[in-house]
């Protein structure tokens, strides 16, 4: 008991919340490093395949670092139940940090073949290991120490640090992109520059390092263990008793289904939309991102301290069903204030492909092995890659697909049969032929900065900042309140990464691929809007109030 009482006095609060929220701020920085560059990181790796195959494939690595972080938080939860918390995120900061470093150093597709892809894959698996350990364990370390009333403000604090990453790394990039592009000229970044983001992360992993190594145990755990009541089987316990398994199933359909969906969708899909549906210029896209990101940070810190006072459920719940309403209307007044001359042209003239539906397949090849030379499959192809959506109409059997733009008609050719240069040649030219007609109808191939309507475009982004910032903001404290001591890391990781990783992480693969499959760049919302749904739902019937409990319990 002296112990525990000594282990609490080591460390402030002030201390504890810097430390924790400034290793997983670099952590953030590092996983979103990653995402922000997805656009030059497929041309990189992944030049062996398509232009809509490859950037599908940058997409689906960027989930696949997600689709790790529940085998991280498995196992890291299991560290930090038996052996105590700050080892547990000791450990994960320093693992992420030297996989980030490591990508800044790795060959491209045509320096090594597909040995590169294979080493990125690798990477990204390392970080999402790392971060499904080190969230939980930010969180429960941040609440354990911070008194019953102000343990939402406390740990938004850790929430905010995925609002400083992501700024560090949009701020990163943009600085980098300047300074190459003004020294080396613009393909500079493409080329190389694109290494130096992932390169400091070293120095931001020592910081973090140096941070961590100054903090002592959690007061809670230090407790626990002079109690002698430390979980012995942390996986059992949580997952193979009822009472436990029940809120681990609350917390993934009642918060965390939401929480993937909402969060992916305003900060990693709208970047996503704007740059390959809207054509919006990369650095405009950084800056905006950029203001949205810094004006979320404050809001994560209100949300939480909201939730000391009035309760975490009505603080979530409202930034779910924020989000609810405002995905579809959201991104069509994206469209329109982002490039008002492709919403104009889509009213003024829209598309229509004619195609035997057997001609059509689904354009999904993300290793690149399949070949669509269907005239359907080209003619559509080259819609998805231009941004433009377009409506399906059966043709007859046997026919080539039509691409009919108002009054003018496009017959795509097929390229089936044909030698791989001559295939190529016969794309190039229905691609030219397409896009010339678009052009004339007035779709442009890029949004003109002089027409964007910037106010316009934050005034959406702060919606969604505001929808996300509430429902993150109180989640730590919820999730932390909702399980026991004894089995918290480990029961609380795995819903929290099973939401933010396999659901939200691949929120601009999925998305993006039924876009590529629909030929509506509105029709990807729907894998957000269900999660969101589901989780409004569950959290109003389930999710019990936590505000103020003990941790004790």
């Amino acid at each position: 008991m002296a112990q525990a009482e000594e282990e609490q006095k080591g460390t402030s609060l002030r201390t504890v919340v810097a430390a924790s929220s400034a290793g997983t701020t670099f952590e953030w920085y590092d996983f979103f490093v990653f995402g922000s560059l997805t656009q030059v990181i497929s041309k990189t790796f992944f030049s062996g395949l398509t232009d809509t195959a490859g950037y599908i494939a940058a997409l689906a690595l960027f989930g696949a670092g997600f689709a790790f972080r529940p085998l991280g938080a498995l196992v890291f939860g299991r560290i930090g139940d038996k052996a105590g918390r700050k080892g547990a995120f000791l450990v994960t900061v320093a693992l992420m940090g030297g996989a980030t470093f490591a990508i800044g150093l790795l060959p491209s597709y045509e320096q090594a073949g597909l040995i590169a892809p294979a080493l990125l894959v690798l990477m990204r698996i390392l970080q999402g290991f790392a971060l499904g350990g080190e969230y939980g364990g930010a969180a429960i370390y941040v609440a354990e120490h911070a008194p019953s009333n102000a343990r939402g403000r406390a740990t938004s604090w850790v929430q905010t640090s995925a609002a400083f990453g992501l700024f560090g790394a949009l701020l990163v990039i943009l600085a980098t992109r300047l300074v190459v592009g003004h020294h080396f000229g613009p393909e500079a970044f493409d080329a190389w520059g694109w290494r130096i983001p992932f390169l400091f992360s070293a120095g931001l992993l020592a910081i973090s390092v140096f941070m961590r190594l100054k903090l002592t145990e959690s007061p809670a755990f230090a407790k626990m263990k002079a109690e002698g009541e430390m979980s012995h089987a942390p996986f059992s316990e949580a997952f193979g008793q009822w009472k436990n398994l029940k809120l681990v199933l609350i917390a993934l359909f009642a918060i965390m289904s939401a929480q993937g969906a909402v969060w992916y969708t305003a900060f990693f899909y709208v970047q996503t939309f704007l740059d390959k549906f809207l054509k919006v210029a990369p650095e405009t896209i950084n800056w905006i991102m950029m203001a949205a990101t810094a004006v979320s940070a404050i809001f994560y810190v209100v949300f939480g301290a909201l939730s000391d006072k009035i309760g975490r459920k009505p603080v979530m719940l409202f930034g779910m069903s924020l989000m609810l309403v405002a995905y579809f209307p959201g991104f069509h007044m994206l469209t329109k204030a982002a490039n008002p001359a492709l919403a104009e042209a889509q009213a003024r003239t829209p598309i229509v492909v004619v195609a035997d539906p057997a001609d059509c397949s689904l354009q999904f090849d993300p290793v690149g092995k399949a070949s669509f030379v269907s005239s359907c499959d080209i003619a559509k192809s080259v819609l998805a890659n231009a941004g433009v959506s377009y409506d399906n109409q059966a043709g007859a059997p046997g026919s080539k697909a039509q691409v009919k733009v108002g009054s003018v008609v496009v017959e795509a050719q097929s390229a089936a049969g044909l030698a791989k240069a001559d295939a190529k040649a016969v794309k190039t030219k229905v691609e030219g032929e397409i896009k010339t007609v678009l052009a004339a109808a007035g779709y442009p191939a890029k949004a003109d900065p002089a027409r964007i309507n910037y106010p316009g475009l934050f005034g959406v982004l702060f919606v969604f900042v505001i929808a996300a910032t509430a429902l993150f903001g109180p989640i730590a404290a919820s999730l932390v309140e909702l399980f026991p001591t004894r089995i918290r890391y480990t029961a609380m990781s795995l819903p929290y990464h099973i939401g933010t990783g396999w659901i939200g992480g691949f929120v601009p693969f999925t998305a993006f691929a039924i876009v590529a499959s629909v030929g509506n760049i509105y029709s990807g919302l729907w894998y957000p809007f269900v999660f969101t749904l589901i989780s409004v739902i569950v959290c109003l019937v389930f999710l019990p109030e936590t505000n103020g409990r003990s941790l004790d319990q």
